[in-house]
C-alpha cells in the first residue's frame, strides 16, 4: 500500500501538503465517459484530483459548448469561484474518457484553511497558478493564430490528441472542427 501511495504522490503536480490532504482525506470515484461532476449553475462542493483519465471544464454560451480547459492525471480541478465564493458555477466539469478522481469536500478544505497558514499559502499559490493559466489562455486566444494555438497545444499536451474527441479540442482552440481538420492536414503535409 505504501508503494502505491508513494507512486501516486510522485504523479501529483501539487505540493506535499496538498498531496497529503488528497491522499488521506479523500474518497475515490470511478467516472464513466461523459459523467458530469459539476453541472453549470450548481455550486461546487468538492475539489478533485485526477488520478487517471481526462476531465474537461466547459461552459454553454447560448447553446454552444465551449471547452475551457482539460485536466489529466496529476491535476487538481474545481470551479474555483464557485468552490470558494459558494456561488453557482458558470462552468461544468465532465469526464472526457473513463476517469478516476479523488474527491475532497469543502468542509475538509475549510478545516485545513482554519488550522494551517501553510495550507492557505499553498492554496494561494494554486489559485495564482490557475489565474496565470487562464490569463495565458485568454492571451493566446487574442494574440495567436489558430494554427499557433494548435501547435502550442501539441507541444504542451500531445496526449490530448489521442484521448480527447477532436470537437472538444477545436472548441478549446476557439475554432470549428472543420478548421481543426484543415490545420492538422496542413501541418502533416509539411
Amino acid at each position: 500500500m505504501q508503494l502505491r501511495v508513494e507512486a501516486l504522490a510522485m504523479q501529483m503536480k501539487i505540493s506535499a501538503l496538498i498531496q497529503d490532504i488528497f491522499l488521506t482525506q479523500t474518497s475515490v470515484r470511478e467516472l464513466p465517459k461523459k459523467y458530469c461532476l459539476l453541472r453549470q449553475g450548481d455550486t461546487s462542493q468538492h475539489a478533485y484530483f485526477v488520478k487517471s483519465g481526462c476531465l474537461r471544464m466547459w461552459y454553454n454560451d447560448h447553446g454552444d459548448d465551449i471547452t475551457v480547459k482539460f485536466f489529466t492525471s496529476g491535476d487538481v480541478v474545481s470551479s474555483l469561484e464557485s468552490f470558494y465564493q459558494e456561488i453557482p458555477s458558470i462552468f461544468g466539469i465532465e469526464a472526457v474518457i473513463p476517469s478516476t478522481v479523488m474527491s475532497v469536500d469543502k468542509a475538509t478544505f475549510k478545516k485545513y484553511a482554519t488550522e494551517s497558514s501553510a495550507f492557505n499559502q499553498e492554496m494561494l499559490a494554486v489559485a495564482v497558478a490557475c489565474m496565470a493559466d487562464y490569463q495565458n489562455l485568454f492571451l493566446n486566444r487574442i494574440m495567436k493564430s489558430p494554427e499557433d494555438r494548435f501547435q502550442l497545444l501539441m507541444e504542451l499536451n500531445p496526449e490530448l490528441f489521442d484521448i480527447v474527441p477532436h470537437h472538444y479540442i477545436a472548441s478549446y482552440l476557439g475554432i470549428t472542427p472543420v478548421s481543426l481538420s484543415r490545420i492538422r492536414k496542413r501541418i502533416s503535409d509539411y
